[in-house]
């Protein structure tokens, strides 16, 4: 898959709530890491394997499903950089929300063998407060 589909179907299971399918992008051994996350907040600052995974994509997925915020796809921009490495690319992402603010975030994914082992996820951790 390319940077562009594995991207791509990273959100669509965000969005559909496909906890399983996400984890599946991921390698046995892959890493979601958001660092910017406080210790014991509603997001985990880091998952590793795909129980882990798993249950913590389930458990997001079940916050955001309370989130009174609709999404605004057509205000919302997206742009994917390559790199010199082929198996790293990088995500600028502005969710758009319907009468709320944005909520802009940085993605950094590495592969191997067309799995993510590692995404970074940089965002505001006051959003999901």
């Amino acid at each position: 898959m390319t940077p562009q589909e594995i991207f791509e179907r990273h959100i669509w299971t965000g969005m559909t709530g496909n906890a399983e399918m996400r984890a599946n992008l991921y390698a046995q051994d892959g890493v979601y890491e958001a660092p910017l996350a406080p210790e014991n907040g509603t997001v985990p600052r880091r998952l590793e394997g795909r129980d882990a995974l798993r249950a913590g994509f389930t458990e997001m997925h079940r916050l955001a499903q309370s989130d009174p915020r609709k999404a605004d796809m057509p205000n919302s921009h997206l742009v994917l950089h390559t790199t010199s490495d082929p198996d790293v690319f990088i995500a600028e992402l502005d969710a758009a929300f319907e009468n709320a603010a944005t909520m802009s975030l940085l993605q950094i994914y590495r592969l191997h063998n067309g799995e993510i082992v590692l995404m970074r996820d940089y965002f505001d951790p006051n959003t999901f407060n």
